[in-house]
């Protein structure tokens, strides 16, 4: 005898599948961390009264440090071109640190800008390395005036009073002016 019985496809029993979906879900949403970009951290100006007209600031053209970076993300430092990022920071020190001895670098640490112009085409990279290397110089000099390493510098936890008065006398007369003008077509 031949069976004509059609047998039905075998299922398989699927209920569980969608309680194990939405576990691993649940563990992978939790288990995630998402990076968070925070920037940089850079203190803007405040913003100027629309009315008033900018205030008129005297300054003298040597105590200027002129950092340029244009679309090819190459630099000319003082009108002459700089091949290496990292010379920028012995550069920034020793303009700083003139203490009036040469005429052509800065009257004093006091006096001191670093001005940084950069191109809209210029990458990111070179702008993060250029400030990096700006900074580092600061971190050097301010570290070297309190007795400490430029890492223990950048380090110094500031809530402590004694730490906070080692931060305060190391800045004391010695500004940090890092000017970021706005970038040029």
């Amino acid at each position: 005898m031949a069976r004509n019985k059609k047998r039905g496809g075998t299922e398989v029993n699927a209920s569980s599948m969608a309680d194990i979906a939405f576990l691993l879900l649940i563990f992978f949403l939790v288990t995630t961390t998402i990076a968070s970009d925070k920037g940089l951290f850079i203190i803007l100006p405040p913003k100027q009264d629309e009315n008033e007209p900018p205030p008129e600031v005297k300054f003298n053209q040597r105590n200027i440090f002129k950092v340029l970076i244009n679309a090819q993300d190459r630099l000319l430092v003082e009108d002459e071109p700089l091949e290496d990022v990292n010379a920028l920071k012995d550069m920034v020190k020793e303009f700083v640190l003139n203490n009036g001895r040469n005429p052509e670098l800065s009257d004093s640490p006091e006096d001191a800008i670093v001005s940084v112009k950069t191109s809209r085409g210029t990458s990111y990279e070179i702008y993060i390395q250029v400030l990096d290397q700006l900074e580092g110089a600061y971190n050097e000099m301010y570290g070297e005036r309190a007795g400490l390493t430029a890492e223990e510098w950048r380090t110094l936890d500031r809530s402590e009073p004694r730490n906070k008065e080692l931060y305060n006398k190391a800045r004391l007369n010695f500004p940090k002016q890092i000017s970021i003008a706005e970038p040029t077509n």
